[in-house]
């Protein structure tokens, strides 16, 4: 799906220059199942931006398909009650797949490729709200986070995720059965490790086994803006 990579150029091209460069990378979950026939479209679109530096492109399987008949390999009801969680904020009753939602505040169809851009692009061109740092040490994470102004960003949580770059899944059953699908990103595991308080500096030294991708998000708090990330892969 070339197009998307067309339309973040041009978007980011044309957006306006902010005072300071966006520091952080744009956070974007995509809210998927392997039971979803109008899924892989955006399975599509979050492999392109899985390759994008200045992007933290997650993909959260959900449960709420596998009654169609096939169980997604790597959905989880943590994803679910996360996605839930934000319709709730939005004061939103139903669920839907695919659903991308950018830098915690902005919602809208995952296989809305221009739409997904320009989001993309505006969160890039706002000035960094704080910063994230991180460093391995064996198999531990060392975390900074800091503000970027004296003012701070508010109170917020801290979250560790893991997940693994990619993988290809024959689907046998359901809505997308027959088809061999690449995914991308795939979140194994989204924790909260801690909160602060938005103004003070922070360190923290997480446990992170093995070699595997890890982001780190800060979110203000009940699924606010995401204010900050980092990722190491």
């Amino acid at each position: 799906m070339r197009i998307l990579h067309f339309v973040l150029t041009v978007t980011a091209l044309a957006a306006p220059v902010a005072a300071h460069s966006q520091a952080s990378p744009v956070v974007v979950e995509l809210y998927t199942s392997q039971g979803c026939s109008a899924c892989p479209p955006a399975d599509a679109i979050l492999s392109e931006l899985a390759a994008l530096p200045d992007v933290v492109a997650l993909a959260l399987h959900v449960d709420y398909w596998d009654y169609l008949g096939w169980t997604d390999s790597f959905g989880k009801t943590q994803h679910s009650l996360r996605q839930r969680a934000y319709a709730k904020a939005a004061g939103k009753r139903s669920l839907y797949t695919p659903q991308m939602i950018v830098q915690g505040s902005d919602r809208v169809g995952g296989a809305d490729a221009e739409r997904i851009a320009a989001l993309i692009a505006e969160h890039r061109a706002r000035p960094a709200e704080a910063t994230v740092d991180l460093a391995r040490d064996g198999d531990r994470l060392d975390v900074r986070i800091a503000a970027a102004s004296p003012d701070g960003v508010g109170p917020s949580e801290v979250y560790l995720v893991r997940y693994v770059d990619e993988a290809r899944v024959s689907i046998e059953y359901g809505e997308n059965a027959g088809y061999e699908i690449d995914y991308a990103n795939i979140v194994t595991d989204w924790s909260s490790v801690g909160s602060w308080d938005g103004v003070t500096p922070i360190e923290l030294d997480l446990p992170a086994p093995g070699a595997g991708a890890v982001a780190v998000i800060v979110q203000r708090e009940r699924l606010g803006p995401v204010v900050a990330a980092g990722k190491l892969q």
